[in-house]
């Protein structure tokens, strides 16, 4: 085994020389601020009209989902973000011709094409020489997210926005039980900033494109471009009704591969680290669904209160749900003292990734989209 530095100076992590993995520390990047923004409209379990009593119950209790946040028609993703950013900006009196750089993650960007992230940017009243490009990642997009910006004010850059979100409910149909209750719509702001004494984040991600079909929209883009026809919805199994511009969700996939890869990933992190996982504070996991994160957690042996949630007020919001559950489920704590948190964001690619970071006291916000 050996370590490897990279030549921008990032350790690079234990390897054999045949198989580089992706794992790497990045030190002196601080988190200065998180705020989340979702829509207002709150839509109950309970109020889906193709749930029986007894699937209701079922699916609230499989899922942790009690109620979730729903974008109207014309509110877009980036109108989350445009609002968790303009406010967090607003509120810490942030200089913005200091901001070097915008990301924004998101599987639900405003058009093809521009890049979202440079309507933000002017939006935002951001410099011209403010660096802004889309991600296009979900479930596991905040850490990747994080990652990518880290390094690049590693190399000299002040300050950042990571942008994260998506308005998921805007691609599944309603007569599809296995997706149109599920997801919940969101979006967030993270500022990043160079500090010479901030501590290291250590990174682990993963890629397995041989699942892509576990999560997936499959038509309506280049390689089966949208038609009508597609339009369509047909019967694909009882209470799974979509057409092929839909999201098609195969849970049974999603539960092995998260069973198989998200603990043993964790564990990998921390290894990395040279932490155990009894020295942190909470694990941020991506609220994919109760079952999930409770399989997890047991397989970790570890206390459910070590496990934050949010899925039960805003169902599974992609990219958005790891800092959302910061900035609701953790304000209290992250408000006053610092604290070791594992973030974990696993999902649609498939795709699976993880960092080991100090954070805090920094001011979290949830906000309504009015």
């Amino acid at each position: 085994m050996e370590k490897c530095v990279n030549s921008a100076g990032y350790l690079r992590g234990n390897f054999q020389k045949e198989s580089l993995v992706a794992k790497f520390a990045i030190d002196k990047i601080k988190i200065e601020a998180i705020y989340s923004c979702v829509p207002s409209q709150k839509i109950k379990t309970s109020e889906y009209s193709l749930f029986s009593n007894y699937e209701c119950l079922l699916f609230e209790k499989t899922t942790g989902i009690k109620e979730r946040r729903v974008a109207s028609k014309d509110l877009t993703c980036s109108d989350l973000c445009f609002k968790a950013a303009e406010s967090l900006l607003t509120d810490l009196k942030i200089d913005r011709e200091e901001i070097d750089v915008l990301i924004f993650v998101s599987q639900s960007p405003d058009y093809f094409l521009p890049a979202t992230a440079i309507i933000l940017q002017e939006k935002l009243g951001l410099a011209k020489n403010c660096m802004a490009f889309d991600i296009n990642l979900g479930c596991s997009g905040y850490v990747y997210g994080l990652s990518v910006l880290s390094s690049l004010l590693k190399s000299g850059l002040k300050k950042g926005l990571l942008l994260a979100g998506d308005k998921s409910t805007i691609s599944t149909s309603f007569n599809d039980k296995s997706t149109y209750p599920l997801f919940g719509d969101a979006g967030s702001a993270t500022l990043l900033s160079f500090d010479k004494i901030s501590e290291p984040m250590f990174f682990d991600l993963h890629s397995d494109g041989s699942g892509k079909d576990a999560i997936i929209i499959e038509y309506g883009h280049s390689r089966f471009p949208y038609n009508t026809f597609n339009d369509e919805e047909r019967e694909y199994e009882p209470g799974i009704k979509r057409s092929r511009n839909h999201l098609a969700l195969d849970g049974m996939k999603v539960f092995n591969f998260a069973l198989k890869e998200v603990a043993k990933s964790i564990d990998e992190c921390l290894q990395f680290a040279k932490n155990e996982k009894e020295s942190v504070d909470f694990f941020v996991l991506h609220q994919a669904n109760k079952l999930i994160n409770d399989s997890v957690r047991k397989k970790m042996k570890l206390a459910e209160d070590k496990f934050p949630m949010s899925i039960d007020n805003f169902g599974n919001t992609s990219s958005a749900s790891i800092p959302l559950t910061i900035c609701t489920s953790l304000k209290n704590q992250i408000e006053n003292k610092e604290l070791t948190l594992l973030l974990s964001g696993f999902g649609v690619g498939l795709s699976w990734a993880n960092v080991l970071l100090k954070m805090g006291p920094i001011p979290v916000k949830c906000i309504d989209y009015d």
